[in-house]
Protein backbone atom coordinates (compact mmCIF):
# COMPACT_ATOMS: atom_id res chain seq x y z
CA UNK A 1 0.00 0.00 0.00
CA UNK A 2 2.69 2.78 0.89
CA UNK A 3 4.48 1.76 -2.01
CA UNK A 4 1.43 2.79 -4.51
CA UNK A 5 0.90 5.55 -2.57
CA UNK A 6 4.41 6.86 -3.77
CA UNK A 7 3.60 5.90 -7.15
CA UNK A 8 0.54 7.82 -7.36
CA UNK A 9 2.37 10.97 -5.15
CA UNK A 10 5.34 10.71 -7.80
CA UNK A 11 2.94 11.03 -10.84
CA UNK A 12 1.02 13.92 -9.03
CA UNK A 13 4.27 15.81 -9.17
CA UNK A 14 5.32 14.68 -12.21
CA UNK A 15 1.84 15.98 -13.77
CA UNK A 16 2.23 19.31 -12.01
CA UNK A 17 5.89 19.38 -13.29
CA UNK A 18 4.55 19.41 -16.79
CA UNK A 19 1.59 21.84 -16.51
CA UNK A 20 4.40 24.53 -15.29
CA UNK A 21 6.23 24.03 -18.38
CA UNK A 22 3.20 24.08 -20.50
CA UNK A 23 2.00 27.27 -18.95
CA UNK A 24 5.92 28.76 -19.70
CA UNK A 25 6.24 27.53 -23.09
CA UNK A 26 3.08 29.38 -23.60
CA UNK A 27 3.77 32.28 -22.26
CA UNK A 28 6.88 32.28 -23.91
CA UNK A 29 6.56 30.42 -27.50
CA UNK A 30 8.46 27.38 -28.32
CA UNK A 31 11.97 27.13 -27.96
CA UNK A 32 12.87 28.92 -31.23
CA UNK A 33 10.62 31.75 -30.80
CA UNK A 34 12.09 32.51 -27.35
CA UNK A 35 15.60 32.85 -28.70
CA UNK A 36 14.66 34.92 -31.46
CA UNK A 37 12.37 36.67 -28.50
CA UNK A 38 15.77 36.83 -26.51
CA UNK A 39 17.74 38.24 -29.37
CA UNK A 40 15.20 40.64 -30.40
CA UNK A 41 15.25 41.91 -26.63
CA UNK A 42 19.16 42.01 -26.88
CA UNK A 43 19.44 44.51 -30.24
CA UNK A 44 15.97 46.78 -29.48
CA UNK A 45 14.14 46.37 -26.55
CA UNK A 46 10.92 48.17 -26.41
CA UNK A 47 10.92 51.21 -23.30
CA UNK A 48 10.06 50.10 -20.04
CA UNK A 49 5.77 50.36 -19.41
CA UNK A 50 4.79 52.14 -16.30
CA UNK A 51 1.13 51.16 -15.11
CA UNK A 52 -1.21 54.55 -14.76
CA UNK A 53 -5.00 54.29 -13.67
CA UNK A 54 -4.91 50.90 -14.11
CA UNK A 55 -3.94 50.72 -17.55
CA UNK A 56 -0.32 50.15 -19.74
CA UNK A 57 1.25 53.35 -20.33
CA UNK A 58 4.07 53.64 -22.84
CA UNK A 59 5.34 56.15 -21.51
CA UNK A 60 8.14 56.16 -19.37
CA UNK A 61 8.05 58.63 -16.42
CA UNK A 62 11.27 59.44 -16.83
CA UNK A 63 10.90 60.35 -20.26
CA UNK A 64 10.44 64.12 -20.30
CA UNK A 65 12.58 64.66 -17.47
CA UNK A 66 15.95 62.75 -19.03
CA UNK A 67 19.11 64.50 -16.56
CA UNK A 68 21.20 64.07 -19.54
CA UNK A 69 20.10 66.31 -22.30
CA UNK A 70 22.91 68.97 -21.34
CA UNK A 71 25.59 66.58 -22.18
CA UNK A 72 24.37 66.83 -26.14
CA UNK A 73 27.37 67.85 -28.49
CA UNK A 74 25.61 69.47 -31.21
CA UNK A 75 29.22 71.00 -32.85
CA UNK A 76 30.47 67.56 -33.33
CA UNK A 77 26.75 65.99 -35.12
CA UNK A 78 27.10 65.41 -38.55
CA UNK A 79 24.92 63.50 -40.69
CA UNK A 80 25.97 63.67 -44.21
CA UNK A 81 27.83 60.64 -44.13
CA UNK A 82 27.08 57.24 -44.63
CA UNK A 83 24.39 55.92 -41.66
CA UNK A 84 26.93 52.95 -40.56
CA UNK A 85 28.00 51.41 -37.25
CA UNK A 86 31.21 52.82 -36.41
CA UNK A 87 32.59 49.08 -35.14
CA UNK A 88 30.26 46.43 -36.99
CA UNK A 89 29.87 48.46 -40.28
CA UNK A 90 26.22 47.17 -40.51
CA UNK A 91 23.63 49.96 -42.05
CA UNK A 92 20.74 47.88 -39.38
CA UNK A 93 19.74 49.34 -36.19
CA UNK A 94 21.84 52.50 -36.18
CA UNK A 95 21.85 55.33 -33.48
CA UNK A 96 24.15 58.26 -33.34
CA UNK A 97 26.13 58.93 -29.99
CA UNK A 98 24.80 62.73 -29.45
CA UNK A 99 27.65 63.11 -27.20
CA UNK A 100 30.42 62.62 -29.12
CA UNK A 101 29.10 62.20 -32.95
CA UNK A 102 29.61 58.39 -33.41
CA UNK A 103 27.25 55.81 -34.71
CA UNK A 104 26.46 52.33 -32.81
CA UNK A 105 23.92 49.57 -33.64
CA UNK A 106 21.49 48.22 -31.65
CA UNK A 107 20.55 49.22 -27.89
CA UNK A 108 20.24 45.96 -25.80
CA UNK A 109 22.75 45.10 -23.25
CA UNK A 110 25.01 43.49 -25.70
CA UNK A 111 24.83 46.14 -28.10
CA UNK A 112 27.88 48.53 -29.33
CA UNK A 113 25.46 51.53 -28.57
CA UNK A 114 25.03 49.97 -25.06
CA UNK A 115 28.71 49.59 -24.44
CA UNK A 116 29.54 52.46 -25.90
CA UNK A 117 27.24 54.39 -23.06
CA UNK A 118 28.41 52.52 -20.06
CA UNK A 119 32.26 52.67 -20.95
CA UNK A 120 32.10 56.47 -21.59
CA UNK A 121 28.90 57.69 -19.74
CA UNK A 122 27.74 58.94 -23.04
CA UNK A 123 23.69 58.58 -22.06
CA UNK A 124 21.99 60.39 -25.16
CA UNK A 125 21.12 58.31 -28.48
CA UNK A 126 19.40 58.95 -31.90
CA UNK A 127 17.48 56.10 -34.01
CA UNK A 128 19.15 57.72 -37.36
CA UNK A 129 16.13 55.29 -38.85
CA UNK A 130 12.81 56.08 -36.87
CA UNK A 131 14.00 59.86 -35.19
CA UNK A 132 13.30 58.82 -31.86
CA UNK A 133 15.98 59.64 -28.88
CA UNK A 134 16.83 57.46 -26.25
CA UNK A 135 18.48 57.18 -23.13
CA UNK A 136 21.49 54.43 -22.72
CA UNK A 137 22.22 52.49 -20.34
CA UNK A 138 18.69 52.96 -18.61
CA UNK A 139 16.73 52.54 -22.02
CA UNK A 140 14.13 54.76 -22.37
CA UNK A 141 12.88 56.85 -24.85
CA UNK A 142 13.50 60.65 -24.32
CA UNK A 143 10.48 63.03 -25.29
CA UNK A 144 11.25 66.60 -25.62
CA UNK A 145 10.97 69.45 -27.99
CA UNK A 146 14.73 71.25 -27.72
CA UNK A 147 15.76 68.36 -29.36
CA UNK A 148 13.60 69.18 -32.70
CA UNK A 149 16.71 70.83 -34.10
CA UNK A 150 18.46 68.02 -34.35
CA UNK A 151 15.95 65.56 -36.50
CA UNK A 152 15.18 68.74 -38.37
CA UNK A 153 19.61 68.57 -39.69
CA UNK A 154 19.12 65.08 -40.16
CA UNK A 155 15.70 65.29 -42.25
CA UNK A 156 15.02 68.48 -42.97
CA UNK A 157 11.37 69.30 -44.51
CA UNK A 158 9.65 71.77 -46.88
CA UNK A 159 6.33 72.32 -47.24
CA UNK A 160 5.03 74.31 -50.26
CA UNK A 161 4.46 77.42 -48.92
CA UNK A 162 8.32 77.38 -47.88
CA UNK A 163 9.80 75.99 -51.15
CA UNK A 164 7.84 79.19 -53.01
CA UNK A 165 9.14 81.46 -51.27
CA UNK A 166 12.95 80.12 -51.38
CA UNK A 167 13.29 82.68 -54.27
CA UNK A 168 12.05 85.56 -52.92
CA UNK A 169 13.96 85.61 -49.75
CA UNK A 170 17.71 86.72 -49.05
CA UNK A 171 17.61 86.09 -45.59
CA UNK A 172 21.05 84.98 -44.01
CA UNK A 173 20.89 81.69 -41.66
CA UNK A 174 23.10 81.49 -38.80
CA UNK A 175 25.21 77.64 -38.59
CA UNK A 176 25.69 76.63 -35.42
CA UNK A 177 29.26 77.93 -35.02
CA UNK A 178 28.40 81.35 -35.34
CA UNK A 179 29.17 81.65 -39.05
CA UNK A 180 26.19 82.78 -41.46
CA UNK A 181 25.58 81.54 -44.79
CA UNK A 182 22.60 81.50 -47.66
CA UNK A 183 20.55 78.44 -47.83
CA UNK A 184 21.35 77.02 -51.46
CA UNK A 185 24.92 79.12 -51.60
CA UNK A 186 27.14 76.52 -49.61
CA UNK A 187 30.22 74.82 -50.34
CA UNK A 188 30.60 71.38 -50.73
CA UNK A 189 33.28 69.23 -49.25
CA UNK A 190 35.84 68.15 -52.14
CA UNK A 191 36.62 64.40 -50.43
CA UNK A 192 39.79 63.87 -52.30
CA UNK A 193 38.82 64.52 -56.19
CA UNK A 194 35.05 64.80 -56.58
CA UNK A 195 35.33 68.88 -57.63
CA UNK A 196 33.83 68.12 -61.17
CA UNK A 197 30.59 66.76 -59.57
CA UNK A 198 30.62 69.25 -57.26
CA UNK A 199 30.61 71.70 -59.84
CA UNK A 200 27.61 69.96 -61.57
CA UNK A 201 25.65 69.38 -58.99
CA UNK A 202 25.79 72.54 -57.21
CA UNK A 203 24.56 74.00 -60.40
CA UNK A 204 21.93 71.68 -60.50
CA UNK A 205 20.55 72.56 -56.74
CA UNK A 206 20.04 76.12 -58.23
CA UNK A 207 17.82 75.14 -61.25
CA UNK A 208 14.43 76.15 -59.43
CA UNK A 209 12.14 73.84 -60.84
CA UNK A 210 14.15 70.59 -60.12
CA UNK A 211 15.19 71.95 -56.92
CA UNK A 212 11.92 72.32 -56.28
CA UNK A 213 10.92 68.57 -57.28
CA UNK A 214 13.27 67.05 -54.91
CA UNK A 215 12.74 69.53 -52.08
CA UNK A 216 9.64 67.67 -51.67
CA UNK A 217 10.09 63.86 -51.36
CA UNK A 218 6.44 63.18 -51.86
CA UNK A 219 7.16 64.10 -55.61
CA UNK A 220 8.77 61.00 -56.23
CA UNK A 221 8.30 58.22 -52.99
CA UNK A 222 5.84 56.03 -54.46
CA UNK A 223 7.66 55.64 -58.01
CA UNK A 224 7.79 52.05 -58.34
CA UNK A 225 10.95 49.95 -59.80
CA UNK A 226 11.61 46.63 -60.34
CA UNK A 227 12.88 44.28 -57.97
CA UNK A 228 16.95 44.71 -57.42
CA UNK A 229 17.31 48.56 -59.11
CA UNK A 230 19.92 50.13 -57.42
CA UNK A 231 19.57 53.37 -59.81
CA UNK A 232 16.44 54.63 -57.63
CA UNK A 233 19.57 55.33 -55.24
CA UNK A 234 20.91 58.16 -56.96
CA UNK A 235 17.26 60.05 -57.10
CA UNK A 236 16.70 59.47 -53.58
CA UNK A 237 20.21 60.82 -52.30
CA UNK A 238 19.95 63.96 -54.88
CA UNK A 239 16.72 64.72 -53.16
CA UNK A 240 18.75 64.54 -49.53
CA UNK A 241 21.05 66.47 -51.16
CA UNK A 242 19.06 69.33 -52.16
CA UNK A 243 17.25 69.56 -49.03
CA UNK A 244 20.46 69.72 -47.03
CA UNK A 245 21.91 72.60 -49.70
CA UNK A 246 18.55 74.06 -48.98
CA UNK A 247 18.47 73.59 -44.85
CA UNK A 248 18.02 77.23 -43.34
CA UNK A 249 18.75 75.26 -39.54
CA UNK A 250 21.37 73.67 -40.42
CA UNK A 251 24.80 73.48 -37.76
CA UNK A 252 27.27 73.63 -40.39
CA UNK A 253 27.84 76.30 -43.09
CA UNK A 254 28.87 73.51 -45.66
CA UNK A 255 27.49 70.22 -46.62
CA UNK A 256 29.30 67.04 -47.53
CA UNK A 257 28.16 65.33 -50.50
CA UNK A 258 29.30 61.30 -49.29
CA UNK A 259 26.12 59.62 -49.57
CA UNK A 260 25.16 61.61 -53.09
CA UNK A 261 28.75 60.29 -54.55
CA UNK A 262 28.58 57.03 -53.11
CA UNK A 263 25.38 56.20 -54.91
CA UNK A 264 27.05 57.64 -58.10
CA UNK A 265 30.12 55.54 -57.34
CA UNK A 266 27.95 52.63 -57.43
CA UNK A 267 25.47 53.56 -59.88
CA UNK A 268 28.17 54.45 -62.93
CA UNK A 269 29.61 51.20 -62.40
CA UNK A 270 32.95 52.88 -60.65
CA UNK A 271 33.10 55.45 -64.26
CA UNK A 272 32.81 58.27 -62.08
CA UNK A 273 34.91 58.03 -58.97
CA UNK A 274 35.48 60.42 -55.88
CA UNK A 275 39.11 59.54 -55.53
CA UNK A 276 39.80 60.50 -59.68
CA UNK A 277 39.27 63.78 -61.26
CA UNK A 278 36.44 63.25 -64.12
CA UNK A 279 34.94 65.11 -67.02
CA UNK A 280 32.57 67.62 -65.90
CA UNK A 281 30.32 67.25 -69.41
CA UNK A 282 30.94 63.45 -68.96
CA UNK A 283 29.15 63.74 -65.67
CA UNK A 284 26.63 65.73 -66.14
CA UNK A 285 25.45 63.75 -68.93
CA UNK A 286 25.51 60.58 -67.27
CA UNK A 287 23.63 62.26 -64.59
CA UNK A 288 20.67 63.74 -66.25
CA UNK A 289 20.01 60.91 -68.13
CA UNK A 290 20.49 58.39 -65.25
CA UNK A 291 18.00 60.80 -63.21
CA UNK A 292 15.05 60.81 -65.75
CA UNK A 293 15.42 56.86 -66.82
CA UNK A 294 15.58 56.13 -62.34
CA UNK A 295 12.53 58.75 -62.49
CA UNK A 296 10.47 56.37 -64.72
CA UNK A 297 11.19 58.16 -68.11
CA UNK A 298 11.77 56.65 -71.57
CA UNK A 299 13.08 57.96 -74.60
CA UNK A 300 10.48 59.07 -76.36
CA UNK A 301 6.98 59.21 -74.51
CA UNK A 302 7.45 59.38 -71.15
CA UNK A 303 8.53 62.49 -69.98
CA UNK A 304 9.76 63.39 -65.97
CA UNK A 305 11.35 66.65 -64.80
CA UNK A 306 14.46 66.24 -66.54
CA UNK A 307 12.64 66.21 -69.51
CA UNK A 308 10.23 69.06 -68.87
CA UNK A 309 13.30 71.42 -67.69
CA UNK A 310 16.32 70.45 -69.74
CA UNK A 311 15.02 68.69 -73.01
CA UNK A 312 14.64 70.41 -76.15
CA UNK A 313 14.95 69.53 -79.76
CA UNK A 314 16.33 70.16 -83.21
CA UNK A 315 16.41 68.87 -87.14
CA UNK A 316 20.17 67.22 -87.73
CA UNK A 317 20.24 67.69 -92.05
CA UNK A 318 22.90 64.73 -93.08
CA UNK A 319 24.80 64.66 -96.32
CA UNK A 320 27.65 61.94 -97.29
CA UNK A 321 30.74 63.11 -99.16
CA UNK A 322 32.76 60.83 -101.42
CA UNK A 323 36.06 60.28 -100.77
CA UNK A 324 38.41 63.05 -101.54
CA UNK A 325 40.69 61.02 -103.02
CA UNK A 326 38.34 60.45 -105.93
CA UNK A 327 38.30 61.94 -109.25
CA UNK A 328 36.15 64.81 -109.67
CA UNK A 329 34.30 63.47 -112.36
CA UNK A 330 33.83 60.44 -110.30
CA UNK A 331 32.24 62.76 -107.20
CA UNK A 332 29.80 64.07 -109.10
CA UNK A 333 28.81 61.02 -110.24
CA UNK A 334 28.23 59.66 -106.93
CA UNK A 335 26.43 62.81 -105.57
CA UNK A 336 23.32 62.11 -107.96
CA UNK A 337 23.13 58.83 -106.22
CA UNK A 338 20.62 58.93 -103.35
CA UNK A 339 23.12 57.63 -100.79
CA UNK A 340 24.75 60.82 -100.82
CA UNK A 341 21.85 63.06 -100.52
CA UNK A 342 20.76 65.08 -98.04
CA UNK A 343 18.46 63.27 -95.12
CA UNK A 344 17.02 65.25 -92.35
CA UNK A 345 16.23 62.95 -88.86
CA UNK A 346 14.40 64.85 -85.91
CA UNK A 347 16.24 64.78 -82.58
CA UNK A 348 15.87 65.48 -78.85
CA UNK A 349 19.27 67.03 -76.78
CA UNK A 350 19.56 67.40 -73.02
CA UNK A 351 22.33 70.54 -73.82
CA UNK A 352 24.17 72.28 -77.22
CA UNK A 353 27.92 71.70 -77.13
CA UNK A 354 29.31 75.01 -78.94
CA UNK A 355 32.52 74.33 -80.64
CA UNK A 356 35.74 76.56 -80.05
CA UNK A 357 37.80 77.85 -83.11
CA UNK A 358 41.39 76.24 -82.84
CA UNK A 359 43.69 77.89 -80.66
CA UNK A 360 47.06 79.88 -82.44
CA UNK A 361 49.69 77.61 -82.07
CA UNK A 362 51.95 80.64 -82.70
CA UNK A 363 53.75 83.18 -80.00
CA UNK A 364 53.13 86.79 -80.44
CA UNK A 365 55.96 89.63 -80.90
CA UNK A 366 56.33 89.66 -77.07
CA UNK A 367 57.13 85.74 -76.89
CA UNK A 368 53.90 85.09 -74.70
CA UNK A 369 51.05 83.43 -76.45
CA UNK A 370 47.60 84.84 -76.96
CA UNK A 371 44.81 84.28 -75.25
CA UNK A 372 42.08 84.76 -78.03
CA UNK A 373 38.57 85.24 -78.14
CA UNK A 374 35.17 84.51 -79.15
CA UNK A 375 32.09 85.75 -79.07
CA UNK A 376 29.11 83.83 -77.79
CA UNK A 377 26.91 84.46 -81.00
CA UNK A 378 29.67 83.19 -83.10
CA UNK A 379 30.26 79.64 -81.92
CA UNK A 380 26.18 79.50 -81.54
CA UNK A 381 25.89 79.88 -85.82
CA UNK A 382 26.47 76.21 -85.28
CA UNK A 383 23.06 75.60 -84.69
CA UNK A 384 21.51 78.93 -87.35
CA UNK A 385 20.45 75.92 -89.80
CA UNK A 386 23.23 76.99 -92.60
CA UNK A 387 26.21 77.01 -91.24
CA UNK A 388 27.64 72.96 -92.36
CA UNK A 389 30.17 71.51 -90.49
CA UNK A 390 32.19 68.37 -91.69
CA UNK A 391 32.04 64.97 -89.54
CA UNK A 392 35.04 62.56 -90.08
CA UNK A 393 34.78 58.93 -88.98
CA UNK A 394 36.85 55.84 -89.94
CA UNK A 395 35.80 55.33 -93.16
CA UNK A 396 33.53 58.28 -94.22
CA UNK A 397 32.99 61.58 -94.23
CA UNK A 398 29.98 63.40 -93.42
CA UNK A 399 28.15 67.55 -93.57
CA UNK A 400 25.80 68.11 -91.06
CA UNK A 401 23.89 71.39 -90.00
CA UNK A 402 21.74 71.79 -87.03
CA UNK A 403 18.65 73.89 -86.03
CA UNK A 404 16.63 74.51 -83.29
CA UNK A 405 12.89 73.84 -83.27
CA UNK A 406 11.88 73.43 -79.68
CA UNK A 407 13.62 75.90 -76.68
CA UNK A 408 13.59 74.45 -73.17
CA UNK A 409 13.12 76.56 -70.09
CA UNK A 410 16.76 75.95 -69.08
CA UNK A 411 18.75 75.84 -71.57
CA UNK A 412 22.31 73.98 -71.51
CA UNK A 413 25.55 74.76 -73.16
CA UNK A 414 28.37 72.68 -73.15
CA UNK A 415 31.82 74.58 -74.44
CA UNK A 416 34.05 72.14 -76.05
CA UNK A 417 37.29 72.78 -74.33
CA UNK A 418 39.01 69.43 -74.63
CA UNK A 419 40.11 67.54 -78.17
CA UNK A 420 41.63 63.96 -77.38
CA UNK A 421 44.40 62.12 -79.38
CA UNK A 422 46.06 58.98 -79.53
CA UNK A 423 48.64 60.85 -77.37
CA UNK A 424 47.13 63.07 -74.90
CA UNK A 425 44.36 65.47 -74.26
CA UNK A 426 44.03 69.18 -75.19
CA UNK A 427 42.54 71.71 -73.80
CA UNK A 428 41.80 75.75 -75.64
CA UNK A 429 41.74 78.18 -73.49
CA UNK A 430 39.93 80.50 -76.20
CA UNK A 431 37.93 82.73 -73.62
CA UNK A 432 34.02 83.07 -74.72
CA UNK A 433 32.88 86.72 -74.58
CA UNK A 434 29.24 86.13 -73.25
CA UNK A 435 26.36 88.79 -71.97
CA UNK A 436 25.19 87.78 -68.42
CA UNK A 437 21.45 88.04 -70.04
CA UNK A 438 19.45 89.09 -72.42
CA UNK A 439 20.61 86.62 -74.85
CA UNK A 440 17.94 86.06 -77.75
CA UNK A 441 18.03 82.82 -79.64
CA UNK A 442 14.91 83.46 -81.65
CA UNK A 443 17.36 83.60 -85.12
CA UNK A 444 18.19 79.72 -84.31
CA UNK A 445 14.76 78.26 -84.49
CA UNK A 446 13.33 77.22 -88.04
CA UNK A 447 11.01 79.80 -89.08
CA UNK A 448 7.47 78.00 -88.84
CA UNK A 449 8.25 77.17 -85.45
CA UNK A 450 9.41 81.24 -84.33
CA UNK A 451 5.54 82.12 -84.52
CA UNK A 452 5.02 79.78 -81.76
CA UNK A 453 7.75 80.24 -79.77
CA UNK A 454 6.84 83.98 -77.56
CA UNK A 455 9.85 83.72 -75.46
CA UNK A 456 13.26 83.20 -77.12
CA UNK A 457 15.20 85.47 -74.26
CA UNK A 458 17.45 83.72 -71.65
CA UNK A 459 19.46 84.98 -68.88
CA UNK A 460 22.74 83.24 -67.17
CA UNK A 461 22.22 81.22 -64.00
CA UNK A 462 24.53 79.19 -63.69
CA UNK A 463 28.53 79.00 -64.79
CA UNK A 464 30.97 76.04 -64.25
CA UNK A 465 34.47 76.79 -64.96
CA UNK A 466 37.46 74.56 -65.62
CA UNK A 467 41.21 75.63 -64.30
CA UNK A 468 44.57 74.45 -64.95
CA UNK A 469 45.94 71.20 -67.57
CA UNK A 470 43.09 69.28 -69.13
CA UNK A 471 44.17 65.95 -66.28
CA UNK A 472 44.84 67.84 -63.36
CA UNK A 473 42.70 70.87 -63.44
CA UNK A 474 40.69 72.04 -60.72
CA UNK A 475 36.46 73.65 -61.30
CA UNK A 476 34.68 75.83 -59.87
CA UNK A 477 31.36 77.60 -60.67
CA UNK A 478 29.24 80.99 -60.51
CA UNK A 479 25.85 80.82 -59.78
CA UNK A 480 23.26 83.46 -59.00
CA UNK A 481 21.13 83.87 -56.15
CA UNK A 482 17.73 84.72 -57.46
CA UNK A 483 16.83 85.77 -53.86
CA UNK A 484 19.37 88.72 -53.58
CA UNK A 485 20.30 89.17 -57.28
CA UNK A 486 24.07 88.38 -56.77
CA UNK A 487 26.40 86.46 -58.09
CA UNK A 488 28.69 84.00 -55.72
CA UNK A 489 31.86 81.64 -56.73
CA UNK A 490 31.89 78.66 -54.76
CA UNK A 491 35.05 76.34 -55.06
CA UNK A 492 34.73 73.26 -52.68
CA UNK A 493 34.32 75.30 -49.32
CA UNK A 494 34.93 78.71 -50.22
CA UNK A 495 32.02 80.93 -50.64
CA UNK A 496 32.46 84.25 -51.89
CA UNK A 497 30.27 87.13 -53.83
CA UNK A 498 31.92 87.68 -57.53
CA UNK A 499 31.21 90.50 -59.87
CA UNK A 500 29.32 89.80 -62.88
CA UNK A 501 31.77 91.50 -65.36
CA UNK A 502 34.10 89.18 -63.64
CA UNK A 503 32.58 85.75 -64.73
CA UNK A 504 33.56 86.73 -68.26
CA UNK A 505 36.78 86.14 -68.19
CA UNK A 506 36.54 83.17 -66.95
CA UNK A 507 36.91 79.69 -68.70
CA UNK A 508 33.43 78.96 -68.97
CA UNK A 509 32.70 75.22 -69.49
CA UNK A 510 29.36 74.47 -68.71
CA UNK A 511 26.47 76.78 -68.91
CA UNK A 512 22.92 77.01 -67.64
CA UNK A 513 20.17 79.87 -69.29
CA UNK A 514 16.94 80.05 -67.55
CA UNK A 515 14.28 81.53 -70.08
CA UNK A 516 12.31 84.33 -69.80
CA UNK A 517 8.85 83.39 -69.41
CA UNK A 518 7.93 87.29 -69.32
CA UNK A 519 9.17 90.78 -68.54
CA UNK A 520 11.46 89.53 -65.34
CA UNK A 521 13.04 92.04 -63.76
CA UNK A 522 16.55 92.20 -65.46
CA UNK A 523 19.66 90.97 -62.86
CA UNK A 524 21.60 93.15 -60.54
CA UNK A 525 24.78 94.02 -62.12
CA UNK A 526 23.96 92.96 -65.77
Amino acid sequence: MRKKAEREAESERDRARRERAGERERAEGPPRIKREREAEADSDPEPEVTVRYGRFDPEDRRSRHCPYLDTINRSVLDFDFEKLCSISLSHINVYACLVCGKYFQGRGLKSHAYIHSVQFSHHVFLNLHTLKFYCLPDNYEIIDSSLEDITYVLKPTFTKQQIANLDKQAKLSRAYDGTTYLPGIVGLNNIKANDYANAVLQALSNVPPLRNYFLEEDNYKSIQRPPGDIMFLLVQRFGELMRKLWNPRNFKAHVSPHEMLQAVVLCSKKNFQITKQGDGVDFLSWFLNALHAALGGTKRKKKTIVTDVFQGSMRIFTKKLPHPDLPAEEKEQLLLNTEYQETMVESTFMYLTLDLPTAPLYKDEKEQLIIPQVPLFNILAKFNGITEKEYKTYKENFLKRFQLTRLPPYLIFCIKRFTKNNFFVEKNPTIVNFPITNVDLREYLSEEVQATHIHTTYDLIANIVHDGKPSEGSYRIHVLHHGTGKWYELQDLQVTDILPQMITLSEAYIQIWKRREDEETIQQGA
